[in-house]
């Protein structure tokens, strides 16, 4: 029996390869903000919103953290590129940053996030 607190984000089928991630909120660092998740190479990817230049939120429109070729997640303000399946940057003005983990689990077609540390629950 695990003692996991696993958190419901969306359906399995929310997640489309490439496309529109799914925002959720948390709280990280005692401050209320989002973490996301998007599909990349059929495995969902969860990161605080949070960029590695300037701690800005990603999403030019809500949802919309891929680039236009749907290779790379991309920050609306400032341009850096990161590596969906790592965070990495790998582009831009947070060359060699990355974007902050947030552990997920895709189980029976749903998606869930584990807190940690310091990415909490949202506050209610």
């Amino acid at each position: 029996m695990s003692d996991e607190v696993l958190i419901w984000i969306c359906a399995s089928d929310e997640l489309v390869e490439g496309g529109k991630g799914v925002r959720f909120p948390v709280t990280a660092g005692g401050y209320d903000t989002t973490g996301f998740v998007v599909r990349y190479n059929g495995v969902a990817h969860a990161y605080l919103n949070r960029c590695a230049h300037v701690p800005i939120e990603l999403d030019w429109v809500k949802g919309e953290f891929f680039e236009s070729s749907g290779l790379y997640l991309m920050c609306s303000t400032h341009g850096a590129i990161y590596e969906p399946e790592s965070g990495h940057c790998s582009g831009g003005p947070c060359r060699g940053g990355r974007l902050r983990p947030i552990t997920v689990r895709e189980q029976e077609h749903r998606i869930f996030w584990l807190p940690d540390d310091y990415v909490r629950p949202a506050r209610a």
